[in-house]
């Protein structure tokens, strides 16, 4: 699989990450939804499918991760 071009990517930070030090950032890049630690923006980044994006931000959403 050749490697996504995430240099035109627009990163976002959640607005209720107050704290600097765990947060994630997220761009829409094509195909995918690519999500990065803001802390580390060089090192790896996770790719997504957006249905299961969706399919996680809901979960998140309705408290499913104990």
């Amino acid at each position: 699989m050749p490697a996504l071009d995430l240099t035109g990517a627009r990163w976002h930070k959640s607005s209720r990450s107050s704290d600097v030090m765990n947060c994630v950032e997220v761009a829409l890049a094509g195909p995918v939804v690519a999500l990065r630690d803001s802390k580390n923006p060089t090192g790896s980044v996770l790719t997504l499918p957006p249905p299961a994006w969706r399919a996680f931000t809901t979960a998140v959403r309705n408290h499913e991760f104990a």
